[in-house]
Order: structure tokens, then sequence, then C-alpha cells
């Protein structure tokens, strides 16, 4: 789905609070739509109820501005998780793509300007699960796997503020959280959620799950229902109390299983259409100063350590996203990061289609009490 090239205009101050301030930190509480209309009614000096507000949200999902309205999964605290890529011939590559594809657990596909020309995501709720997923695409589609789980991640944050004229996704969430931070007000959610710090990734990780919160993940893994009382629904349909599951919502976030509750933007039909994955040959010995330092650059939206792969060919061990409106921004941007920050091999590898994009999916989860 595109959008008019002109559809900001359209878009009026409460439209725009929502796009761009409810990406994440939706209230955690019965019902939340009725606080989101009284800080938005505070913000913009436009009187709004939360039956409104309901609405608006509905509708900017329905004109694709919104993919999705819930919570955004982390899969490597949650199970196993790896990015994969095959090198699929042209002349196969639909054919390739269908066979990926058709996995649940495969919730991102795209291609990209390089020999390894499809590159996607497998989540599983265990890494025997995620290893037997590769292993059956190499085997359906003729062509070898390069997986590359993520180690350290030093840097993720995939919130994009669409209705202004940022350049890059990143920008004007650093200035706002600085601003509200100063002034007392309410808090840009993404200063807690995506401090720069180089975390270890296990990839046997299993979340730690209490029966009720594996069946609130599995429940909401699609996104929220969008009603007055999304949390009541959500209980309602898992058989669990509705404090049982606010109280498990507020531990999922807490332990990071959750990244982020609220509107999951389209990115591309709203403007980010210049997206590259840049993977970098760093020495280990400088691996973590130098993934923190670009973490916290203002323009870098992921900043992960993977593995290497020398028997694939494969050298690289620090990749980094950059999402930007116009190409030629993001190129100076990535020669800036070379000639500044990280003066040693890579390549840029730009997604030139998506082939799928959906949340993290799971068929089952391991709950504790239950191996």
């Amino acid at each position: 789905m595109s959008l008019d090239a002109d559809w900001r205009a359209d878009i009026d101050a409460v439209d725009a609070a929502l796009i761009d301030e409810y990406q994440s930190g939706f209230p955690v509480e019965p019902r939340p739509f009725e606080r989101v209309a009284r800080e938005v009614s505070a913000e913009t000096g436009i009187d709004v109820d939360a039956g409104e507000m309901l609405d608006r949200v509905r509708d900017l999902r329905e004109r694709g501005v919104f993919r999705r309205f819930g919570a955004v999964l982390n899969p490597p605290v949650i199970g196993s998780s790896t990015l994969a890529a095959v090198r699929a011939p042209e002349d196969r590559f639909d054919e390739v793509a269908e066979v990926i594809n058709g996995y649940r657990q495969v919730n991102h596909n795209y291609r990209r300007d390089h020999e390894w020309n499809q590159w996607f995501v497998v989540t599983a709720g265990s890494r025997e699960k995620r290893d037997a997923i590769l292993a059956e695409i190499e085997e359906r589609t003729g062509c070898e796997v390069l997986a590359l789980p993520m180690l350290t991640d030093y840097y993720i944050d995939l919130e994009f503020p669409v209705v202004n004229a940022d350049r890059f996704a990143r920008e004007s969430g650093e200035a706002r959280s600085a601003s509200d931070s100063a002034s007392g007000e309410r808090s840009d959610p993404r200063a807690s959620e995506t401090a720069v710090s180089a975390t270890r990734i296990s990839e046997d990780a299993r979340g730690d799950l209490a029966p009720v919160e594996a069946d609130l993940l599995l429940a909401i893994q699609d996104g929220f229902p969008l009603t007055a009382t999304p949390y009541a629904d959500v209980a309602s349909g898992i058989g669990a109390p509705l404090d049982d599951v606010l109280a498990a919502v507020d531990r999922l976030l807490a332990d990071g299983c959750i990244k982020r509750i609220g509107c999951v933007v389209n990115h591309v039909v709203t403007g980010f259409t210049n997206n590259c994955m840049v993977v970098w040959d760093v020495p280990d010995d400088e691996l973590d100063e130098r993934g923190e330092a670009v973490g916290s650059l203002p323009y870098v939206t992921l900043c992960y350590h993977r593995p290497r792969r020398p028997e694939q060919e494969w050298e690289y061990n620090l990749f980094t996203m950059i999402h930007g409106r116009e190409a030629e921004a993001v190129d100076a941007k990535i020669d800036e990061l070379a000639a500044e920050h990280l003066p040693v091999s890579h390549e840029r590898l730009y997604s030139t289609e998506t082939l799928k994009q959906t949340g993290a999916r799971y068929e089952d989860l391991v709950a504790d009490g239950d191996e």
C-alpha cells in the first residue's frame, strides 16, 4: 500500500501527535485512550476525547500510515532469532522468496543489492526450532544459508518521526528527549529504551516467562485489538484477570521482552525509502568501543555485532542501519561514518525491495515449568 504524495496535507495537529509521539510509551492501564486524549489535548490545545483518538488510530492504520497498533516484541530476549541471507539465482528469486516467506517465523525479508541478495529474519521460541527452520529453508531452496545471529546489541531504535522534515529517523527524537527532560514535561519514551551500551545476546535465550506471559506474548504478537479496552480484551482472550495482564505487560517491558507499545509506523510509505545496511570489518578488540560510539550517532538507527563467517567468505562483524528520506543524504552519512568513525573495510547493502515485513511471530514459547 502506498500513500498519496500529499498525504501530510490531511494530517492535523492531533494526528501528528499520534504519529510522532505515540510510537512508544502507550499507557498500560484499563482505558489507555482516555489518557492519550488528555495528553494530546494538553499538547495541541484541541479538545479530543478517547473515542475520537481511537477512531483516528483506526483511520491512520487503514490509510497505511500505521502498520499495526500494539507491542513491538524483542526476539533476542524472548527466544532465539537470527538474521540470515541466501544467494538466490535471479531466475529462481521469486520461488526462493515464496519458500522463505511461507514460514510464520520469518518476519522480515528484503532484496539487497549484493551477492547475498535475499536477507531475512527468523524468530523462534528456541535455538533448536530456529536452526531447524534454517535447515529446512536450505534444503527446500537449494540455497546455502548465511546465519548471522546478533551477539551484541549497541543500539536499536525503529521509531520514525514522519510528520516533520527530518532527513533521518532519529534526528528530532534526540532533541525532543533533551527538551522534555529540561522542561519537566512528558519525556520521550525512547530515551530509556534505547540507551547506547554493549548488551550481550544469548542464542539460547528463553525469556524466563511465566505461563501468563507466554500466553500474552502469543496473543499480542500480531497487535492489540483496536478497542477502548485493549488490555481487557486480550485478558479475556487468554482467560486471565485484567490486573494480571497489566502486571505482566509491565514486567515484560521492564525485562526487555517487549521493546515498546504504541503505533508501528509504515516508514517506507511515509518517506523513509532509502535504507542501507552497512557491514564493517572492525578489529575485535575495538568492537565495543566503536560500536557504542557509532550507536550514539543521531542518524544510526541500528548498530550491532554479528559473527564473521570466514568459511562462507563473510568477513564483517559490525552492522549499522541508516534510514533516510534521500539516497544522497544516506550515502553522505555513510561516507562520514567511514571517514570519521569506522576507517575499515565495509560494504553498503541497500534494500531494493521489501519481500515481507511483519512483527515477530511465534508458534509457541517456552514458559517456566514447561520443560
